[in-house]
């Protein structure tokens, strides 16, 4: 197998150190280098403690554009910086796990178009693509547990509400990030205006052209008392039977090797770690739940990017991605 170069910008963070861990034992990629402003010279597994012993690799100050693939893993905005300064050439293949351009609005700049990366519903354009924004995390969450509904037609009012990691706030200490707050502790935050709101409408509204994206999904998120993993709870109204709705979901992600559907109750440690979705239904009369559960920083982040550049580059689609779930 031939391999392709990697060159990753803004490494020191979790998704970057997630990444890492992933490329270093891909069969099918080598990091060129992995560029960081605040650790610029140190040893790539003094900063990732997990990955101490396993990579060589030093942080450079600076990069360089002879490389197939850039992942960008710096903080949001830096992207849409980096592509408007510098003259990338066409042959580099771009993936951006921040949210610089996965709004439709965003998704045009200077002769680069981004393709949306949620390979369950754009897999064709993802391995055409020359630019992906990969989705945010309770976005993958969210939308993975809805499409088959929408492909249906079948989204009129969502009410979701999800919980997440304190990894999904980043690497920055914050006092809502802190140990000493998150211990014992829950809180509902950006009650109904939370970020991903816009991809997910967008991204539902492509399948279902009719639905009104602005209202359509009404999302409480919160924020656990654990490191990593999303936990999503979607609740709608359908006469449809579950047996037949459960029958819609595999047909749907049949295709689709990341997502798998459990009529047994799903928990979060079966996701933890890998790059998997479940997704699990439950009916009571009309009332429907959609219970999804992912890693927010493996599906919802490093492990769908890499499973992007997968598909970019014709390897099969879960190659470096078979990782166990922390099920103890």
């Amino acid at each position: 197998m031939e391999k392709i170069n990697v060159g990753i910008i803004g490494g020191a963070g979790y998704t970057g150190g997630e990444l890492i861990r992933i490329l270093i034992n891909h069969p099918g990629a080598t990091i060129d280098f992995v560029q960081s402003n605040s650790n610029a010279g140190n040893n790539v597994g003094k900063v990732h403690e997990d990955l101490y012993g396993e990579t060589n690799l030093e942080f450079s100050a600076d990069h360089h554009l002879d490389v197939d693939v850039l992942f960008f893993c710096a903080g949001h905005g830096e992207a849409k910086k980096f592509v408007q300064q510098n003259s990338i050439p066409s042959s580099v293949r771009l993936i951006d796990i921040g949210n610089d351009f996965r709004l439709q609005k965003d998704a045009h700049t200077g002769n680069r178009n981004f393709v949306y990366g949620l390979p369950e519903l754009n897999k064709e354009s993802i391995k055409k693509a020359r630019s992906i924004a990969n989705p945010g995390c309770f976005a993958t969450a969210i939308q993975l547990g809805l499409l088959p509904l929408a492909d249906l037609g079948l989204i009129t009012k969502v009410y979701t509400t999800g919980i997440t990691g304190s990894t999904g706030a980043g690497q920055a200490l914050s006092a809502t990030g802190h140990f000493s707050w998150r211990a014992n502790n829950i809180q509902a935050y950006k009650t109904l205006t939370h970020q991903h709101l816009g991809e997910i409408g967008e991204s539902l509204q492509q399948l279902q052209p009719s639905l009104d994206k602005a209202g359509a999904v009404n999302f409480v998120p919160w924020r656990g008392d654990f490191t990593r993993g999303i936990f999503a709870s979607s609740q709608l109204v359908t006469d449809i039977l579950i047996d037949e709705l459960y029958d819609i979901y595999q047909t749907f992600y049949n295709d689709h090797p990341c997502v798998t559907i459990s009529k047994d109750p799903i928990s979060l440690k079966q996701v933890v770690n890998t790059n998997n979705a479940i997704i699990q239904l439950e009916k009571n009369n009309n009332d429907l739940v959609v219970h999804s559960a992912i890693d927010n920083l493996l599906k919802g982040a490093s492990g769908q990017a890499v499973q992007n550049m997968n598909l970019m580059f014709g390897f099969e689609e879960r190659l470096g991605l078979r990782l166990k779930g922390s099920a103890f």
